[in-house]
């Protein structure tokens, strides 16, 4: 897929506000720091795009960036940071899964994981919650240049045994390093995939016009 165009489009944290849902999109989501505003602006081809921050959970917005003027891609908060108030954090899950749940035009989430990393908790207990909603989704494991491909490959392996206690067999993966640009002709070619058979959902106008 070549990437002509990407803006921002709005943030916000109330669905009835989010752009008509005609338009397939792409939520990307995992813990704080796994990478993801360098992963969506890796993709993009466009430096800045989505807001990268030393600061873990800086994104606390649903952000829409249009891409070549025919989809979405949906950066997402990220879960797990500590340092955001229990009333805070209950809000922020409110909202996601909501969005999650009710988003007609949703057609996949890509659910980041830190290739460096053991199994985690908190992303085996996400990935279970997708897949009790019915939810599509993969797994994009980042920051593939920080260490050996063994590591990564031996990573992989065991994070995909681990889905196995939740699943019949784990999803479909990507390996990506948004420095050396890995992963990017995979992830779009599968994006792209999807927006070829998209057709525009059934939606309660009134619900996107408050």
């Amino acid at each position: 897929m070549i990437i002509k165009s990407a803006d921002f489009i709005c943030s916000n944290t109330q669905v009835s506000k989010l752009p008509p849902p005609i338009k397939p999109e792409y939520a990307f989501i995992g813990r704080s720091n796994v990478g993801k505003s360098s992963l969506i602006n890796m993709l993009l081809q466009k430096k800045g795009l989505a807001k990268t921050s030393q600061t873990p959970g800086k994104t606390q917005l649903i952000n829409h960036f249009l891409v070549n003027e025919n989809w979405y891609i949906v950066d997402l908060p990220g879960y797990g940071y500590a340092r955001a108030s229990k009333s805070k954090k209950a809000d922020w899950n409110k909202f996601i899964q909501t969005y999650l749940d009710k988003r007609e035009s949703l057609q996949c989430v890509m659910v980041l994981i830190d290739s460096r990393l053991e199994p985690q908790k908190i992303d085996l207990e996400f990935c279970s919650w997708l897949g009790e909603k019915g939810l599509p989704f993969v797994l994009v494991f980042t920051k593939a240049d920080k260490q050996s491909n063994l590591k990564t490959d031996q990573n992989i392996a065991k994070f995909r045994k681990a889905m196995l206690a939740f699943f019949e067999e784990a999803p479909q993966h990507f390996v990506t390093s948004s420095e050396l640009m890995l992963g990017r002709d995979e992830v779009l070619g599968f994006i792209g995939g999807i927006n070829n058979s998209f057709e525009i959902p059934e939606f309660d106008e009134e619900r996107y016009s408050k």
